[in-house]
């Protein structure tokens, strides 16, 4: 069913892992309707951790797209993962979300994933309300919380609710708007109802010194609003709502909210915080894109008139059905039978059926429309990242990028007659997680995966096994070294070849040299010594030859290479010529430029009880952990620090061993240092032998 565009709210719930994301997505499903039982995580009965594994392990491994209603709004949501192995779900969750919900554990406050998931959202000028979950706990601490958003985020946190207690136990929400308690007395699941009251006198103090913080930041932000704040006219509820909302809609401010999923505290009004705060499609600036034809920038409004333009932003495959492609629509519409074009591979695709997904469970539509969030079955080329549009109006919407793996792990059929199989598995694999890379080791015979972390791999090997019945040999986790230059170098690359008839003619001279930002190729050339036909072979060579290094066949990164000079022949010169040229140049030209090794460092967060901080502390420097931060709460430890992922195998277990079990840590990829020499000498050693 068509909706007026302002009541349509695309969310997402992030955070960092184990803040309560699915569970507080089952509750505001129940709430609203949805469905009519909550779900579990440790018993895996939620709906949107619906893949076996999910279940099995109690985490969310793949983002979930399901809907729900509340008041007069339709509400689209996707539960993201928490685990820093599966950031790409965020990621490009984020790209196609209007608004989000970022969770925090009020034990814990701001976490190593948190700021993560915030960066993502920063990046994506995502708007946001907080959510400050489990205040139910033990050493819950509301208001600290809330300084490290402040602290830690850099970022406004608007306190619009707080949290009420009785004899130590938390009861229920005080509205700061409506100045109300909002009290739940039980805490049976199916009891939807709670008693608005009036604020008991023990928290009138509090409460009025908290409203008038929200008064004078709304007075900051909006001029009309500071008028009557300033000569104390009559603000009304409805006053203080409608500059909180643009205020959220431009990330200024990020609303605060409090409750308790677990205990069924809160999410009612954390529902019609995403109705009454969140942007629609229509309160956002309209998307913009390039013409692939002109390279000029055009935007498309969230009009259903409008010439169509939508993402693909998340493939989803299995065994035994055709590849489901998600799509977030920000233009025009689409309808079943309709052909679209894919402006990214430049061909067109038919909708064959459109889907209104809730989790796994499919209902089917006829039509979708600007603003909706819905997965088509009948693309065959289209892949993340994609822009479908009218050929007419062709338009290129800026993709979705994805981290590189840190990791890799060499696996072979145990049989032969698996072999076909694997490589249908390998291949749906990749189109459904763009960090998931696939390679062949000609030296070894050897099929190697390369991931974001061992759970990231781990869950690759398990879903082959199952979804695909293939069994496999899997060897060691090995990290993905790369390899980069120190010195810049002059090369030359001929490639010559005269057989009698038509001969072969490549001749360049590059200039290769350190680049702090990937890969940049730049042409030089000038006067046509090199016809510019050409040049697209000349580069394609060079990236062809980056993908292994001098040192030890590790991807080359971090380069910039110059055309500066060269020749041509009229009959015998030809694109392959050129690109043998450059390849030849390109690896002759590295060798002599003080090639060295890159190795991942991972930014680490290790929380341990202050009995054990010292040991937990020189653990950390054997494995040269370069400590930035030690922070005390709640007689344990929080360190932050950045350490090289090839130290931290087996991290997991020497840290139970050190903290009595009771230590924790969570790792992410940070970015790439160089080795130092004589730790660069023991890999090379090794390697070759």
């Amino acid at each position: 069913m068509k909706l007026q565009k302002n009541k349509i709210r695309n969310i997402g719930l992030v955070a960092h892992i184990d803040a309560g994301k699915t569970t507080t997505t089952e509750r505001i499903l129940y709430y609203t309707g949805r469905t009519h039982r909550m779900g579990d995580v440790d018993d895996g009965t939620t709906i949107t951790d619906w893949m076996i594994q999910e279940k099995e392990r109690g985490i969310t491994i793949t983002s979930a797209a399901t809907y729900c209603k509340w008041k007069d709004c339709n509400i689209n949501i996707i539960d993201t993962p928490g685990h820093i192995d599966f950031t790409i779900e965020v990621e490009r969750s984020l790209r196609v979300l209007d608004g989000c919900i970022i969770i925090f554990d009020a034990v814990n406050g701001v976490e190593a994933q948190s700021e993560t998931v915030w960066r993502q959202s920063d990046k994506y000028k995502v708007s946001r309300i907080i959510f400050v979950n489990k205040m139910d706990r033990p050493n819950a601490d509301f208001f600290d919380t809330v300084k490290q958003v402040e602290k830690r985020l850099s970022a406004i946190p608007l306190v619009i609710q707080l949290p009420y207690f009785e004899a130590g136990k938390f009861l229920g929400v005080i509205d700061l708007i409506d100045k109300k308690l909002y009290l739940w007395e039980t805490e049976d699941k199916n009891n939807r109802e709670y008693k608005i009251m009036n604020i008991p006198d023990t928290y009138e103090k509090t409460v009025r010194e908290y409203r008038e913080k929200i008064l004078e930041l709304l007075s900051e932000f909006d001029d009309n609003f500071m008028q009557k704040y300033v000569h104390s006219q009559d603000i009304t509820a409805n006053d203080i709502k409608s500059v909180i909302r643009k205020a959220t809609i431009l990330s200024k401010y990020f609303p605060v909210f409090c409750g308790s999923a677990f205990k069924n505290k809160g999410i009612q009004l954390l529902l019609d915080g995403i109705v009454d705060y969140l942007p629609s499609p229509v309160d956002l600036p309209p998307v913009e894109g390039k013409n692939p034809n002109t390279l000029k920038s055009e935007i498309r409004f969230s009009e259903d008139e409008e010439p169509l333009s939508a993402l693909a932003f998340k493939i989803q495959t299995d065994s035994f059905v055709n590849k489901l492609t998600y799509i977030r629509i920000y233009s025009g519409k689409i309808a079943i039978g309709n052909s679209v074009y894919n402006s990214c591979k430049q061909k067109f695709e038919r909708i064959s059926r459109i889907l209104r997904m809730h989790a796994n469970n499919r209902e089917e539509i006829k039509e979708a429309f600007a603003g909706d969030i819905v997965g088509i079955i009948g693309f065959r080329n289209t892949s993340t990242g994609d822009t479908l549009c009218d050929r007419k109006y062709p338009i290129i919407l800026e993709s979705i990028n994805y981290p590189e793996p840190v990791l890799w792990i060499a696996i072979e059929p145990k049989t032969t007659q698996d072999q076909e199989k694997l490589s249908l598995a390998l291949r749906k694999m990749t189109e459904e997680d763009p960090t998931f890379k696939v390679s062949y080791n000609e030296e070894t015979n050897q099929t190697i995966i390369s991931g974001m972390g061992e759970l990231h791999l781990d869950i690759i090997v398990d879903r082959i096994k199952r979804e695909f019945g293939v069994m496999i040999n899997t060897s060691k986790p090995q990290v993905a070294y790369r390899e980069t230059i120190k010195t810049k170098v002059i090369e030359e690359g001929r490639y010559i070849k005269q057989t009698g008839g038509k001969g072969q003619y490549g001749h360049v001279w590059l200039e290769i040299e350190p680049f702090n930002d990937g890969f940049k190729f730049i042409n030089k050339i000038k006067g046509g010594i090199i016809p510019k036909d050409y040049i697209p072979a000349i580069e394609q060579g060079i990236k062809e030859s980056m993908l292994s290094g001098p040192l030890n066949g590790f991807p080359l990164v971090n380069i910039q290479v110059s055309l500066i000079d060269g020749s041509y022949h009229e009959v015998d010169s030809s694109d392959i010529a050129y690109k043998l040229a450059s390849s030849i140049a390109l690896r002759n030209g590295v060798k002599k430029a003080d090639p060295v090794l890159l190795e991942p460092f991972m930014k680490i967060q290790t929380i341990t009880p202050e009995e054990f901080l010292g040991d937990v502390l020189g653990d950390l420097n054997k494995r040269r952990c370069k400590i930035e931060e030690m922070n005390p709460k709640n007689n344990l430890y929080y360190i932050t620090g950045m350490v090289p992922l090839s130290e931290m195998f087996g991290y997991a277990t020497v840290l139970r061993s050190l903290t009595q079990g009771r230590g924790t840590y969570i790792m992410e990829p940070s970015h790439y240092e160089e080795v130092p020499k004589e730790i660069m000498e023991e890999i090379l050693a090794i390697k070759t032998k």
